[in-house]
């Protein structure tokens, strides 16, 4: 299974993809996309097209997106949501399922601590597929999100064959 993580950023989105095979999971590419433009509209879709570019190239079969994480800059907060939802947007119109975490979920699974920091996360993406080389922190979240879906839906299958063999 190859998935993709998304860090969504108006400013710079991270990306991260893994390949998962059974228990082992490999690094496959990390970037960002960092967005051009002079107004709102021109970044979003710069960001759009880089990611767009981004599942071209590296063809995941699934994506995973960081849940926006509220502030209290409101105007801040709905640009990020705007860029979340080119995100949420490229992966579903190339027919990819997308799943959502939650920062503290994703640092619980990488780290195993809900509230680590990003020195913290990347330790453990770097621990957990040695030798990769990350182009920055929002590509090493990206790379978190991406290790987190790898080991929920390695999880659900699990669950999922289990119930199957049960019911059989």
């Amino acid at each position: 299974m190859r998935v993709i993580g998304i860090d969504p950023g108006l400013r710079r989105t991270g990306w991260g993809v893994v390949d998962a095979m059974g228990s082992k999971i490999t690094h496959v590419a990390n970037g960002v996309c960092a967005s051009e433009g002079d107004d709102l509209s021109e970044r979003l879709l710069s960001l759009f097209m880089q990611l767009t570019d981004v599942l071209h190239r590296y063809q995941p079969e699934t994506a995973a997106v960081e849940h926006t994480f509220v502030n209290k800059d409101a105007a801040g907060t709905l640009k990020l949501g705007q860029a979340r939802g080119i995100c949420l947007l490229v992966p579903a119109k190339a027919g990819l399922e997308v799943a959502e975490y939650a920062p503290n979920a994703v640092k619980k699974v990488v780290v195993g601590v809900g509230h680590a920091d990003k020195k913290q996360v990347e330790h453990m993406v770097r621990m957990q597929l040695p030798g990769v080389s990350i182009a920055n922190a929002d590509a090493s979240d990206a790379l978190a999100i991406a290790l987190c879906h790898t080991h929920h839906a390695r999880f659900s299958n699990r669950l999922q064959n289990a119930i199957e063999r049960a019911s059989a």
